[in-house]
């Protein structure tokens, strides 16, 4: 894929997405047949999807209390604008952080950081966080439940 191009996907293409966003175990042959082609037919399609970048990658989703962390905290970050982009990478090196995004609106970077207990997070966010040079404001915001 040439880098600022848009990549152009068929109905087929989108259906194998979503199948894929479902469950990214389902077969290649049970994919064909739910859409009536062949397994070569998807596979072809899948390695098209993926060398064009619209596949980046294959993962898995983990339920984080069944791994003994009971709090879950979505959370935003401000630097100040010179350390920006070194703070979201130190940010992203953190074991307890499993997802780092640059942004806009409330905060410049928003993380999501999984801990033991609200002493655990207290510490990740005093001790961790707040010792990143450049950091200016941190919220964190403790999910609930996951609803989607």
């Amino acid at each position: 894929m040439i880098s600022g191009y848009l990549y152009i996907m068929d109905e087929k293409d989108i259906k194998i997405i979503e199948l894929l966003l479902q469950n990214s175990r389902i077969s290649y042959t049970e994919i064909g047949k739910i859409l009536g082609v062949s397994e070569a037919t998807v596979r072809k399609r899948v390695e098209n999807l993926e060398r064009n970048g619209v596949i980046r990658k294959y993962t898995i989703e983990v339920d984080p209390t069944k791994l003994g962390y009971k709090i879950v905290a979505i959370t935003g970050v401000d630097t100040e604008p010179q350390h920006f982009l070194t703070v979201a990478r130190k940010l992203a090196e953190m074991e307890e952080v499993k997802w780092v995004a640059t942004s806009t609106g409330d905060h410049m970077i928003m993380t999501e950081i999984w801990a033991k207990d609200g002493e655990e997070l207290a510490r990740i966010i005093s001790e961790k966080i707040g010792k990143i040079e450049g950091v200016t404001k941190i919220c964190p915001a403790i999910i609930l439940e996951k609803i989607k």
